[in-house]
């Protein structure tokens, strides 16, 4: 009787270069969230990978010591499994040696998740000035989103 093999592939954290911009700009699509200024910001995008596969990517805009953490995005048929958090964690790690204090957000659809993060709710006027002046607040999300900040 032959022995069977299990190979494990395990997910991995990367820092997101040009070359990965089509593999966000795809699935970034596919959850619905706007791509003005991902490219901008590129160089603030990891990617959560397992092999190949991509299974989700959260980016940047840092702004000072205050950013927005944008396109927080998971592959359907990777949600519900935590790597939301996982990628939530990896860019709040990438936020510290920056010296961030504040990050804002805009969302329509994950208040409740955000919150858990401890996020707070906040006027989207009372947001960090050069924030606000982002491409994100000016046009790319619709004036509904529910606007949120998180203090380091």
């Amino acid at each position: 009787m032959r022995k069977q093999t299990q190979v494990v592939v395990t997910s991995k954290i990367y820092n997101a270069n040009a070359k990965d911009y089509l593999l966000i700009q795809s699935l970034l699509e596919s959850a619905n969230l706007p791509l003005d200024g991902v490219n901008e910001h590129l160089r603030n995008f990891i990617l959560l990978k397992k092999g190949d596969l991509l299974i989700g990517t959260v980016g940047l805009e840092v702004y000072g010591d205050k950013a927005l953490l944008r396109s927080l995005a998971v592959t359907k048929s990777f949600r519900g499994s935590g790597y939301g958090r996982q990628l939530y964690q990896a860019i709040i790690a990438k936020c510290r040696p920056q010296q961030i204090c504040e990050i804002y957000l805009l969302t329509e659809t994950a208040e409740d998740f955000f919150a858990k993060l401890g996020f707070e709710k906040i006027s989207r006027d009372s947001a960090d000035v050069k924030v606000k002046e982002s491409i994100e607040f000016r046009s790319a999300c619709p004036e509904t989103a529910t606007c949120m900040r998180l203090k380091l």
